[in-house]
């Protein structure tokens, strides 16, 4: 799956036009972020609004169309871009590519980007045959381009031969193929929690925490991005639901989350518990306000999810999250043990730059046997991508 990931497509002028409609549409179906760039060509062949309409972003085509609000449009695509693909690529804009010409948009923010291209050439025989065709794809490639190669067959102006473009099929296997290259989780299913709880304590106040749920998201990105199925529950977050999750249950307390979980469980074959679960709840329920120029509450114990489910996880793993303020490692080593886990990622939430309601964070990962792993600072995301590594190896 491509949720979350960026691709820019560069359309430029022939008949295979009506082929990146369908790239455009199983990128969609995927998850990935489309936008297209069209040759004026290209538009020849299709109109943009159908190219609008599949990738549901506007369609860009000229360098200087006047903006709302200011971003340099050739500027912004390059940056945004995880993938560049060019489908079709003919042979005037392999050539532009190759010389570093830049005199449109397409050309403009090709050479502006950083991100990794992928090139589809579509051509006639003889153009494709060519020599200096042949020399500036063979310069692209040196340079690191991707190629999705033509193919042979019967091409528009009637000649059998190598220039028609790739199936729509084949070019999205090869984005999927550099965007998600591990599916190392093709076959596990996920059980992911995320955000915190709130427990009330009258018809206006509630106990909660700093979880954002970002950890969680990031966690569940990773999974999918990796083949894996996650089921996913979630209380408080700032951020989001991913799309890429299967199901997904959205509690409020603590006891929510337990029963949400078990009902999960049989379904996991790994537990992830990134969630904040508020440790303690009222013990006695106000519905209504309350007043006072003092207030005095009784609070208990809050179930322990991770310590639950890890009771009888039987051949399942289970990942604990614990974020503490001093004591980091030793409270992390006790409670893989006292929650029958087989991973800790131990977080210092004490500082400001990593941990809660930010986007990295930095935790040493600690092994059943005491074995530890500094992560070093990462954005959640990478983090994420170390969790699930550390996870194939226990």
């Amino acid at each position: 799956m491509l949720y979350g990931k960026n691709v820019v497509l560069g359309v430029s002028g022939g008949i295979a036009v009506y082929k990146a409609c369908e790239i455009v549409s199983r990128l969609k179906k995927l998850g990935a972020n489309v936008d297209v760039i069209m040759t004026d060509h290209a538009t020849e062949f299709v109109t943009p609004l159908t190219f609008q309409t599949l990738a549901k972003s506007a369609v860009v085509t000229n360098p200087f169309e006047p903006v709302k609000e200011f971003d340099i449009n050739h500027i912004s695509l390059a940056k945004k871009a995880d993938v560049f693909l060019i489908a079709p690529a003919t042979a005037n804009v392999i050539a532009k590519f190759a010389q570093g010409i830049a005199d449109d948009m397409l050309s403009t923010t090709y050479l502006a980007s950083t991100a990794h291209k992928i090139i589809c050439p579509a051509m006639n025989v003889n153009m494709y045959d060519d020599v200096q065709t042949q020399q500036n794809m063979k310069i692209l490639r040196d340079r690191g381009v991707e190629f999705v190669d033509s193919t042979v067959g019967l091409l528009a102006c009637g000649d059998v031969g190598k220039g028609r473009m790739a199936e729509p099929v084949d070019i999205v296997k090869a984005v999927e193929n550099y965007l998600t290259p591990k599916q190392d989780f093709a076959d596990k299913t996920v059980l992911i929690t995320a955000g915190g709880t709130e427990e009330n304590i009258d018809g206006v106040r509630v106990l909660t925490n700093r979880s954002s749920g970002k950890m969680g998201v990031a966690l569940a990105q990773a999974v999918a991005d990796r083949g894996g199925k996650v089921l996913f529950v979630c209380a408080n977050m700032s951020v989001p639901v991913p799309t890429c999750v299967a199901e997904v249950e959205k509690v409020k307390s603590t006891d929510e989350m337990l029963s949400a979980c078990e009902s999960f469980k049989d379904q996991a074959d790994i537990f992830i518990f990134a969630a904040a679960p508020a440790d303690y709840k009222l013990k006695n329920k106000f519905d209504n306000k309350i007043k006072g120029d003092t207030l005095t509450l009784d609070f208990v114990k809050n179930p322990d999810i991770a310590k639950t489910l890890g009771a009888d996880k039987g051949k399942k793993k289970s990942v604990i999250f614990c974020a503490e303020t001093e004591k980091l490692i030793e409270s992390a080593k006790e409670k893989i043990i006292k929650k029958n886990a087989d991973l800790v990622v131990a977080n210092d939430v004490s500082r400001k730059d990593v941990g809660f309601e930010v986007d990295e964070n930095e935790a040493v990962i600690i092994d059943r046997n005491g074995k530890e792993y500094a992560s070093g600072k990462l954005s959640k995301r990478k983090l994420a991508d170390v969790i699930l590594d550390r996870v194939l190896l226990i």
